[in-house]
């Protein structure tokens, strides 16, 4: 249980800052009975801070505050007591880089360059030292793609196409060739539905 709510902690850090994934590992999660609850208040300095209660009762906080350098840095306080802090900070090229440390010590270091390209990479190091480069690329279409080199050299490619109704799709090929297709669509009354369709690599 302690290694279970360790992870939790973790896992809501980094989901403060890696939003533009979520609804990809979302997707990947298989569905669990319960109930979770996430409660919202701000806080006297203005942020807003977060009350997660998972379907067993346990609860992690995460509490929002702004350091001195002017960037909004986050506690992360996890069901059994385990703290991970997020450390924003902005490098000499001005863009912002995270520094996050888990419960038991570990860090995590997330640092942001821009490419010649004018886009915005990302090299993200784990605590034992494993690298992670995401490489933005822009598409003969205009859209942003990425290629992900993960710590054992595996690639997983992003590409993103607009469809004929104007909506961006996404298809993703993971390193072993298995894709997870990402496609959209507008309702009549405005809304956007989402079918996700994934196939393995061959042989699985």
């Amino acid at each position: 249980m302690q290694r279970k709510a360790t992870w939790l902690a973790v896992f809501v850090a980094l989901a403060l800052v890696s939003a533009s994934a979520s609804a990809d590992v979302e997707a990947k999660q298989k569905p669990k009975a319960g109930t979770t609850t996430v409660h919202r208040q701000r806080g006297a300095d203005g942020l807003v801070d977060t009350t997660v209660t998972g379907p067993k009762g346990g609860a992690t906080n995460v509490d929002r505050f702004r350091g001195s350098n002017g960037l909004v840095d986050a506690t992360v306080t996890g069901p059994k007591g385990g703290v991970t802090t997020i450390d924003r900070t902005r490098g000499a090229d001005g863009l912002v880089d995270k520094t996050v440390t888990g419960p038991k010590g570990g860090v995590t270091t997330v640092d942001r360059t821009r490419g010649a390209d004018g886009l915005v990479d990302k090299t993200v190091t784990g605590p034992k030292g494993g690298v992670t480069t995401v490489d933005r690329s822009r598409g003969s279409d205009g859209l942003v793609d990425a290629t992900i080199t993960g710590p054992k050299g595996g690639v997983t490619t992003v590409d993103r196409t607009r469809g004929a109704d104007g909506l961006v799709d996404k298809t993703m090929t993971g390193p072993k060739g298995g894709t997870t297709v990402v496609d959209r669509s507008r309702n009549g009354d405005g809304t956007i539905d989402r079918t996700v369709t994934r196939t393995p690599p061959s042989g699985n």
